[in-house]
């Protein structure tokens, strides 16, 4: 699959918008809405890096996937999690706050 495609996939799968997700990467939405239309190729390491920094996987994991040979399903780490948690909590409502702790709690694995 296509480095561009994937990167679109995943970040569809973030649930945030296209805007949304290039103001976290620190990028302009038309940076971003360029390299998912064009690929990745003509992009900087450095915006490349910070895209897959944000989704939560490494440039190689971006590539492995590219051709088709990632055996691994990503498992998100603790730190992924704290970060995920921390950089979207004061969004959350309290319900939404106490179903992520219940969750937590909860001896269902």
């Amino acid at each position: 699959m296509e480095k561009a495609r994937i990167l679109e996939k995943l970040i569809s799968e973030t649930g945030m918008s296209k805007r949304a997700f290039a103001e976290k990467c620190g990028l302009s939405e038309s940076t971003l809405y360029s390299i998912l239309k064009r690929g990745v190729g003509g992009a900087s390491v450095n915006i490349v890096i910070s895209i897959c920094k944000e989704l939560g996987i490494t440039v190689e994991e971006l590539d492995e996937m590219a051709r088709g040979s990632s055996q691994t399903v990503y498992e998100p780490t603790y730190e992924d999690i704290q970060s995920l948690i921390a950089r979207n909590g004061k969004k959350l409502t309290i319900e939404q706050k106490q179903d992520i702790i219940r969750t937590l709690l909860s001896d269902d694995d």
